[in-house]
């Protein structure tokens, strides 16, 4: 009895239609950036979506929850946890918005503004690491052409 079996044999995995997608070289492009990303921010105890909210709230003293949200493409559920937290670590502070009464501004305090100079500093150097790869026309290429698709 013959038991060789007559099913194809890969050499070579063919990858072209998963790569002609931009969710997969989008989503692989994400893989290679996030767990350095995770690595280095542990350090300052941020996630991505934390690093964000403080670096938008860093950059636009006075930020509401509302424009956070709607910028970042967040639920404000989920963002008054956040904002709590970051609040109890005494990285932000919550002051009346001077427009609307029924807002509250978001600040960053001293404490915020210094770790987040190291957190933005870090996350830049790695940005680096994984552009070197690319001239700088191809990276400003790539990040017009990413926003592209977002905004």
């Amino acid at each position: 009895m013959n038991t060789k079996s007559t099913a194809p044999f890969v050499e070579e995995v063919d990858t072209r239609f998963l790569e002609s997608l931009l969710g997969y070289n989008a989503r692989r492009t994400a893989l290679v950036l996030i767990e350095p990303f995770l690595e280095r921010m542990a350090v300052y105890d941020l996630r991505p979506v934390d690093f964000s909210v403080l670096s938008l709230i860093t950059h636009n003293p006075g930020i509401t929850s509302r424009q956070l949200c709607s910028t970042l493409g967040i639920l404000a559920p989920n963002l008054v946890g956040m904002v709590k937290s970051l609040e109890k670590r005494g990285l932000i502070l919550r002051q009346p918005h001077p427009h609307d009464g029924r807002a509250m501004g978001l600040h960053v305090t001293a404490s915020g503004k210094k770790m987040m100079r190291e957190a933005e500093q870090t996350a830049f150097a790695l940005d680096s690491e994984v552009a070197a790869r690319l001239t700088p026309n191809e990276r400003t290429t790539l990040l017009k052409l990413l926003k592209k698709i977002y905004l």
